[in-house]
Protein backbone atom coordinates (compact mmCIF):
# COMPACT_ATOMS: atom_id res chain seq x y z
CA UNK A 1 0.00 0.00 0.00
CA UNK A 2 1.21 3.49 -0.82
CA UNK A 3 1.92 5.75 2.14
CA UNK A 4 0.08 8.66 0.57
CA UNK A 5 -3.10 6.55 0.51
CA UNK A 6 -2.66 5.83 4.22
CA UNK A 7 -2.12 9.51 5.04
CA UNK A 8 -5.23 10.48 3.10
CA UNK A 9 -7.31 7.84 4.88
CA UNK A 10 -6.16 8.36 8.46
CA UNK A 11 -5.91 11.69 10.28
CA UNK A 12 -3.67 10.36 13.04
CA UNK A 13 -0.83 7.97 12.25
CA UNK A 14 2.24 6.54 13.94
CA UNK A 15 5.05 5.12 11.84
CA UNK A 16 8.39 3.72 12.97
CA UNK A 17 11.95 3.63 11.64
CA UNK A 18 14.55 0.89 11.94
CA UNK A 19 18.00 0.40 10.44
CA UNK A 20 19.42 -2.65 8.63
CA UNK A 21 22.35 -4.73 9.90
CA UNK A 22 25.91 -3.92 8.90
CA UNK A 23 26.79 -7.58 8.45
CA UNK A 24 24.93 -10.61 7.14
CA UNK A 25 25.46 -12.42 10.45
CA UNK A 26 23.27 -9.78 12.15
CA UNK A 27 20.35 -10.23 9.75
CA UNK A 28 18.56 -12.77 11.94
CA UNK A 29 18.50 -10.35 14.87
CA UNK A 30 17.20 -7.59 12.60
CA UNK A 31 14.36 -9.87 11.52
CA UNK A 32 13.48 -10.23 15.21
CA UNK A 33 13.45 -6.43 15.50
CA UNK A 34 11.17 -6.24 12.46
CA UNK A 35 8.74 -8.76 13.94
CA UNK A 36 8.58 -6.98 17.31
CA UNK A 37 8.25 -3.58 15.64
CA UNK A 38 5.51 -4.82 13.30
CA UNK A 39 3.58 -6.16 16.30
CA UNK A 40 3.10 -2.53 17.42
CA UNK A 41 0.88 -2.00 14.33
CA UNK A 42 2.48 1.15 12.87
CA UNK A 43 0.97 2.40 9.62
CA UNK A 44 4.37 1.80 8.00
CA UNK A 45 7.97 0.99 8.93
CA UNK A 46 10.89 2.71 7.25
CA UNK A 47 14.33 1.16 6.83
CA UNK A 48 17.45 3.28 6.48
CA UNK A 49 20.23 3.00 3.91
CA UNK A 50 23.99 3.15 4.45
CA UNK A 51 25.61 6.52 3.68
CA UNK A 52 27.91 4.87 1.13
CA UNK A 53 25.45 2.20 0.06
CA UNK A 54 27.17 -0.39 2.23
CA UNK A 55 23.92 -1.74 3.64
CA UNK A 56 21.82 -1.24 0.52
CA UNK A 57 21.41 -4.97 -0.06
CA UNK A 58 20.14 -5.40 3.49
CA UNK A 59 17.78 -2.44 3.13
CA UNK A 60 15.92 -4.23 0.37
CA UNK A 61 15.88 -7.49 2.33
CA UNK A 62 14.63 -5.80 5.49
CA UNK A 63 12.00 -3.87 3.54
CA UNK A 64 10.72 -7.16 2.13
CA UNK A 65 10.71 -8.66 5.63
CA UNK A 66 8.58 -5.73 6.81
CA UNK A 67 6.11 -6.36 3.99
CA UNK A 68 5.99 -10.04 4.98
CA UNK A 69 4.39 -8.85 8.23
CA UNK A 70 1.64 -7.08 6.25
CA UNK A 71 3.08 -3.66 7.11
CA UNK A 72 3.95 -1.23 4.28
CA UNK A 73 7.71 -0.68 4.02
CA UNK A 74 9.39 2.64 3.24
CA UNK A 75 12.85 1.92 1.86
CA UNK A 76 15.40 4.71 2.20
CA UNK A 77 17.58 5.38 -0.83
CA UNK A 78 20.53 7.78 -0.81
CA UNK A 79 22.33 9.02 -3.89
CA UNK A 80 25.29 11.34 -3.26
CA UNK A 81 27.75 8.46 -2.77
CA UNK A 82 26.29 6.25 -5.51
CA UNK A 83 26.50 6.07 -9.26
CA UNK A 84 23.33 6.22 -11.32
CA UNK A 85 23.98 2.59 -12.24
CA UNK A 86 23.98 1.52 -8.58
CA UNK A 87 20.87 3.56 -7.82
CA UNK A 88 19.06 2.05 -10.79
CA UNK A 89 19.99 -1.45 -9.58
CA UNK A 90 18.48 -0.79 -6.16
CA UNK A 91 15.32 0.71 -7.66
CA UNK A 92 14.98 -2.39 -9.86
CA UNK A 93 15.40 -4.64 -6.79
CA UNK A 94 12.71 -2.72 -4.91
CA UNK A 95 10.37 -3.00 -7.87
CA UNK A 96 11.07 -6.73 -8.12
CA UNK A 97 10.19 -7.15 -4.44
CA UNK A 98 6.98 -5.10 -4.87
CA UNK A 99 8.19 -2.35 -2.54
CA UNK A 100 6.04 0.67 -3.45
CA UNK A 101 7.44 3.35 -1.15
CA UNK A 102 10.87 5.03 -1.31
CA UNK A 103 12.30 7.82 0.85
CA UNK A 104 14.63 9.68 -1.53
CA UNK A 105 17.62 11.23 0.23
CA UNK A 106 20.79 12.93 -0.80
CA UNK A 107 22.65 11.22 2.04
CA UNK A 108 25.68 12.28 4.04
CA UNK A 109 28.94 12.96 2.26
CA UNK A 110 31.49 10.38 3.51
CA UNK A 111 34.20 11.73 5.79
CA UNK A 112 36.75 9.20 4.54
CA UNK A 113 39.33 11.29 2.64
CA UNK A 114 40.07 8.33 0.34
CA UNK A 115 36.44 8.00 -0.78
CA UNK A 116 35.89 9.38 -4.28
CA UNK A 117 32.40 10.77 -4.89
CA UNK A 118 30.91 9.65 -8.22
CA UNK A 119 29.35 13.13 -8.70
CA UNK A 120 26.39 11.56 -10.49
CA UNK A 121 24.01 13.21 -8.01
CA UNK A 122 24.16 16.42 -6.02
CA UNK A 123 20.59 16.76 -4.74
CA UNK A 124 17.73 14.52 -3.65
CA UNK A 125 15.51 16.19 -6.25
CA UNK A 126 17.65 14.56 -8.96
CA UNK A 127 17.12 11.17 -7.35
CA UNK A 128 13.37 11.76 -7.17
CA UNK A 129 13.33 12.50 -10.89
CA UNK A 130 15.13 9.22 -11.62
CA UNK A 131 12.81 7.20 -9.39
CA UNK A 132 9.74 8.60 -11.10
CA UNK A 133 11.11 7.49 -14.47
CA UNK A 134 11.40 3.87 -13.32
CA UNK A 135 8.11 2.98 -11.76
CA UNK A 136 4.92 3.99 -10.03
CA UNK A 137 6.54 4.50 -6.64
CA UNK A 138 5.24 6.62 -3.78
CA UNK A 139 8.17 8.95 -3.05
CA UNK A 140 8.89 10.70 0.22
CA UNK A 141 11.53 13.25 1.10
CA UNK A 142 13.32 14.60 4.16
CA UNK A 143 12.96 18.11 5.55
CA UNK A 144 14.79 20.09 8.19
CA UNK A 145 12.71 22.33 10.48
CA UNK A 146 15.86 24.12 11.65
CA UNK A 147 17.40 24.19 8.18
CA UNK A 148 19.76 21.73 6.53
CA UNK A 149 23.28 22.07 8.01
CA UNK A 150 24.55 22.71 4.48
CA UNK A 151 22.17 25.59 3.77
CA UNK A 152 23.24 29.18 4.33
CA UNK A 153 19.79 30.28 5.50
CA UNK A 154 16.29 29.04 6.25
CA UNK A 155 15.02 30.74 3.09
CA UNK A 156 17.60 28.92 0.97
CA UNK A 157 16.71 25.62 2.58
CA UNK A 158 13.00 26.17 1.99
CA UNK A 159 13.64 27.02 -1.66
CA UNK A 160 15.57 23.75 -2.02
CA UNK A 161 12.73 21.86 -0.36
CA UNK A 162 10.23 23.37 -2.81
CA UNK A 163 12.38 22.08 -5.69
CA UNK A 164 12.28 18.62 -4.12
CA UNK A 165 8.50 18.73 -3.78
CA UNK A 166 8.04 20.02 -7.32
CA UNK A 167 10.23 17.15 -8.56
CA UNK A 168 7.70 14.69 -7.16
CA UNK A 169 8.05 14.19 -3.39
CA UNK A 170 4.58 13.27 -2.13
CA UNK A 171 5.16 13.53 1.62
CA UNK A 172 7.94 14.74 3.92
CA UNK A 173 9.45 13.47 7.16
CA UNK A 174 11.31 15.88 9.40
CA UNK A 175 14.76 15.56 10.86
CA UNK A 176 14.60 15.16 14.63
CA UNK A 177 13.68 18.26 16.60
CA UNK A 178 13.09 18.76 20.32
CA UNK A 179 11.37 22.15 20.41
CA UNK A 180 7.86 21.92 19.00
CA UNK A 181 7.82 25.65 18.31
CA UNK A 182 10.42 24.93 15.64
CA UNK A 183 8.10 22.42 13.99
CA UNK A 184 5.10 24.72 14.05
CA UNK A 185 7.12 27.58 12.60
CA UNK A 186 8.49 25.30 9.89
CA UNK A 187 5.02 24.16 8.85
CA UNK A 188 3.89 27.75 8.59
CA UNK A 189 6.88 28.70 6.45
CA UNK A 190 6.37 25.62 4.25
CA UNK A 191 2.72 26.53 3.65
CA UNK A 192 3.72 30.06 2.66
CA UNK A 193 6.22 28.54 0.20
CA UNK A 194 3.42 26.56 -1.44
CA UNK A 195 4.33 23.20 0.11
CA UNK A 196 1.04 21.51 0.92
CA UNK A 197 1.92 17.81 1.09
CA UNK A 198 1.83 15.83 4.38
CA UNK A 199 4.69 16.59 6.77
CA UNK A 200 5.39 13.85 9.32
CA UNK A 201 6.95 14.93 12.61
CA UNK A 202 10.13 12.92 13.17
CA UNK A 203 10.59 12.20 16.87
CA UNK A 204 13.86 10.95 18.36
CA UNK A 205 13.56 9.70 21.96
CA UNK A 206 16.50 10.83 24.08
CA UNK A 207 17.42 7.70 26.02
CA UNK A 208 21.21 7.99 25.97
CA UNK A 209 22.80 11.35 26.73
CA UNK A 210 26.16 10.81 25.06
CA UNK A 211 24.73 9.31 21.89
CA UNK A 212 22.10 11.98 21.44
CA UNK A 213 24.74 14.62 22.14
CA UNK A 214 26.68 13.54 19.07
CA UNK A 215 23.53 13.50 16.93
CA UNK A 216 22.52 16.96 18.12
CA UNK A 217 25.98 18.25 17.28
CA UNK A 218 25.71 16.89 13.72
CA UNK A 219 22.13 18.01 13.11
CA UNK A 220 22.43 21.28 15.04
CA UNK A 221 19.04 20.66 16.58
CA UNK A 222 17.95 23.17 19.22
CA UNK A 223 17.77 21.77 22.75
CA UNK A 224 15.06 23.47 24.83
CA UNK A 225 15.80 24.21 28.47
CA UNK A 226 13.36 21.51 29.61
CA UNK A 227 15.29 18.79 27.76
CA UNK A 228 18.66 20.22 28.76
CA UNK A 229 17.58 19.99 32.41
CA UNK A 230 16.57 16.33 31.94
CA UNK A 231 19.89 15.44 30.34
CA UNK A 232 21.80 17.30 33.03
CA UNK A 233 19.86 15.55 35.81
CA UNK A 234 19.86 11.98 34.51
CA UNK A 235 22.80 11.85 32.09
CA UNK A 236 24.01 8.27 31.70
CA UNK A 237 21.92 6.90 34.57
CA UNK A 238 19.22 4.22 34.01
CA UNK A 239 16.57 6.89 34.67
CA UNK A 240 17.53 8.69 31.46
CA UNK A 241 15.58 6.17 29.42
CA UNK A 242 12.37 6.66 31.37
CA UNK A 243 12.76 10.45 31.33
CA UNK A 244 13.51 10.43 27.60
CA UNK A 245 10.41 8.37 26.84
CA UNK A 246 8.28 10.74 28.91
CA UNK A 247 9.70 13.76 27.08
CA UNK A 248 8.97 12.16 23.69
CA UNK A 249 5.39 11.28 24.72
CA UNK A 250 4.76 14.84 25.90
CA UNK A 251 6.27 16.22 22.70
CA UNK A 252 4.06 14.00 20.53
CA UNK A 253 0.88 14.71 22.47
CA UNK A 254 1.49 18.44 22.16
CA UNK A 255 1.89 18.05 18.38
CA UNK A 256 -1.34 16.06 18.15
CA UNK A 257 -3.24 18.53 20.33
CA UNK A 258 -2.18 21.26 17.90
CA UNK A 259 -3.85 19.42 15.05
CA UNK A 260 -0.91 17.60 13.45
CA UNK A 261 -1.48 13.87 13.61
CA UNK A 262 1.31 12.24 11.58
CA UNK A 263 4.11 11.05 13.87
CA UNK A 264 7.25 9.16 12.82
CA UNK A 265 9.38 7.68 15.62
CA UNK A 266 13.08 6.91 15.22
CA UNK A 267 13.24 3.67 17.21
CA UNK A 268 17.00 2.94 17.01
CA UNK A 269 15.97 -0.73 16.68
CA UNK A 270 14.49 -0.67 20.18
CA UNK A 271 10.90 -1.93 19.85
CA UNK A 272 10.46 -1.75 23.62
CA UNK A 273 11.15 2.00 23.52
CA UNK A 274 8.69 2.47 20.66
CA UNK A 275 6.07 0.45 22.54
CA UNK A 276 6.46 2.58 25.66
CA UNK A 277 6.07 5.78 23.66
CA UNK A 278 3.05 4.55 21.68
CA UNK A 279 1.30 3.48 24.87
CA UNK A 280 1.42 7.10 26.04
CA UNK A 281 0.17 8.74 22.85
CA UNK A 282 -3.33 10.15 22.98
CA UNK A 283 -5.81 8.49 20.67
CA UNK A 284 -3.66 5.41 19.94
Amino acid sequence: MKITDILKREKQTVSLEIFPPKQFSQLADTKRVVAETASLNPVFISCTYGATGGTSEFTVQVAKEIENHSIPALAHLTCVSSTKEKVNEVIAELKEQDIENILALRGDIPTDPDFVLPNDYKYASELITDIKKQGNFCIGGACYPEGHPGSSSLDEDMASLKIKVDAGAEFLTTQMFFDNAVYYDFRERAAKAGINIPILAGIMPVINASRIGKMIQLSKSRVPSSLAAIISKYGETPDMEKAGIEFAVNQINDIISNGFGNIHIYTMNRPNIAKAIISGIKGV
